[in-house]
């Protein structure tokens, strides 16, 4: 499902219109029937007060349309108008007149304004502010906002919660609706899956309203959010007359004395992912653990007992992953260096070996077309410098990615997986995930579909939702916090399975954990 920014909604509202001969004020009561429509599923009539603020720009509008459907069914309402400009938008003010024609009249609040009461049984409809907000709200709206957040009322947003910007960071955190849930039109919008905004949606939906479909699909995006249909048309089936050596040989190069398990993790990952064979490159201190713990795999060490300190083998790996528990051992450095020096294979590269890239920035032009880089947020700081909001850490890691023709999976919730100029939004995975080694299996998970003949960007994107798959599943039985990294291995198969139930399609709507 693609992710749109405000001036391509804007010119898609403006083709449909003139594709289908609509007004605007006719798509903008269509929009807010299926606002009602939602609600009133839910309600049945029920009579629960409903407090609705309107702005008097459009998204004010679509809050005046639903206020006049839900008068007509029955609804105990109260309209609140938040006049926070002399501008009011052409279809807001026909809605006004609606409004009024049916003898609803709207509490007009300004900044002299007492405050309006609201219980916590209530239910509180946002149609403040929409799409095109690109100011701080003054202070009183501030003041208002605060108010309803802190009433304890269900908070619906229309489109998405007033204070929020489409394309910008936050700069007042207080200025910006928490909302229960968000009804947003035609497609999600990207603050829904950032860090720093996507707190402040607990749940969100997407209501079709009937854009042009046709102009939608030509129109190129950005971002893209990844559920089940986009990694479908992704995965590469099994033939029946196959053998191990169909499906990629994965070398992982890693461990150092205590942290062996993270190389064990990533290479179980490497062979749950689907990999034909996988061998695993370790000190000597990691060869009894190893052939122990994963009989599936094969064993190279290194003439080092406790560190990654001469990186050669004679095999040819379609992909090497490479970084995981290795450490920063001055030998390991220098390995890892004159590894990347002579290296002609596909890449994925974590942990450590980001952060020795971070200390040793000319590596990155060493690095092959395509390698996959995974940092968590720390990681990622270190190779593209501090950013002032997710917006410019995305504008930054854009950079980068073009910078070095490199694919970065910037892990977390709603994992983002960057190539070039465009991003991936990954829609699986919860707060469980938070634990270690999660991120060494991921590492294996990605290297593992290389090896089975996924292209990078596609084994990134296909691999990052697995493993988020395959966490949600795990948690279903333990619970966010006692999810460790093998509980997702354990599951990796079962997230495969799921791939091919029928169901709604999960990109339509998205909780947030």
């Amino acid at each position: 499902m693609k992710i749109f920014n405000a001036k391509q909604i804007y010119e898609a509202d403006k083709f449909t219109i003139e594709q289908q001969k609509i007004s605007s004020e006719q798509l903008m009561e269509r929009a807010a029937i299926q606002v009602f429509n939602w609600i009133h599923s839910r309600m049945q009539g029920a009579q629960a007060k409903i407090h609705l603020f309107c702005g008097i720009g459009n998204n004010g509008g679509d809050g005046l349309v639903l206020a006049r459907h839900l008068q007509e069914h029955g609804y105990n309402i109260e309209v609140f108008i938040v006049n926070y400009s002399e501008h009011r938008s052409k279809d807001f003010l026909i809605n006004l007149d609606r409004l009024k024609e049916i003898k609803i009249w709207p509490n007009f609040l300004s900044e002299e304004s007492e405050l309006p009461s609201i219980g916590k049984e209530d239910i509180v409809v946002d149609a403040i502010f929409g799409i095109g907000l690109n100011r701080v709200p003054d202070e009183w709206l501030i003041r208002l906002m605060r108010h309803l957040n802190g009433s304890n009322a269900f908070i619906l947003s229309i489109d998405m919660p007033s204070g929020l910007f489409m394309e910008a960071g936050l700069t007042n955190a207080e200025a910006v609706i928490k909302a229960n849930y968000v009804l947003t039109f035609q497609v999600p919008k990207l603050v829904f899956f950032l860090p720093e905004t996507g707190k402040y949606i607990d749940h969100w939906e997407v209501l079709d309203i009937g854009l042009d479909q046709k102009f939608l699909s030509e129109l190129e995006s950005q971002y893209e959010l990844i559920g089940k249909n986009e990694v479908l048309s992704m995965y590469i089936p099994r033939e029946k007359y196959s053998h191990k050596g169909s499906y990629g040989h994965a070398l992982i190069i890693g461990g150092s004395y205590g942290k062996i398990g993270a190389v064990i993790l990533a290479s179980k990952g490497s062979l749950y992912a689907g990999s034909g064979l996988v061998t695993v490159y370790v000190p000597r201190c990691g060869y009894v653990p190893l052939q122990s713990a994963l009989p599936e795999a094969m064993v190279i060490t290194d003439k080092d007992e406790e560190v990654v300190s001469d990186i050669h083998f004679k095999l040819e790996p379609k992909v090497i992953g490479i970084g995981v528990g290795i450490g920063k051992s001055e030998n390991t450095v220098k390995a890892f260096t004159e590894f990347l020096h002579r290296n002609k294979h596909p890449l994925v590269i974590d942990a450590d070996g980001l952060n020795i890239l971070s200390k040793n920035i000319d590596l990155l032009n060493k690095i092959p077309s395509q390698t996959v880089l995974t940092p968590h947020p720390k990681e990622l700081e270190r190779l593209i410098g501090k950013w002032t909001d997710d917006f410019d850490k995305l504008k930054k890691t854009k950079e980068f990615s073009k910078k070095y023709d490199c694919i970065v999976v910037i892990k977390g919730a709603n994992t983002i997986t960057i190539y070039r100029d465009k991003g991936y939004v990954n829609t699986t995975g919860n707060p469980g995930m938070a634990t270690g080694g999660s991120g060494d299996v991921l590492t294996g998970v990605i290297t593992g579909l290389v090896a089975q003949g996924y292209s990078p960007l596609n084994a990134a994107i296909f691999g990052v939702y697995i493993h988020g798959k395959a966490a949600d599943i795990a948690v279903e039985e333990c619970g966010f916090q006692a999810l460790i990294a093998s509980g997702i291995l354990d599951n990796i198969g079962k997230a495969y399975l799921d791939l091919f139930r029928m169901e709604e399609p999960d990109t339509a709507s998205r909780e947030s954990e």
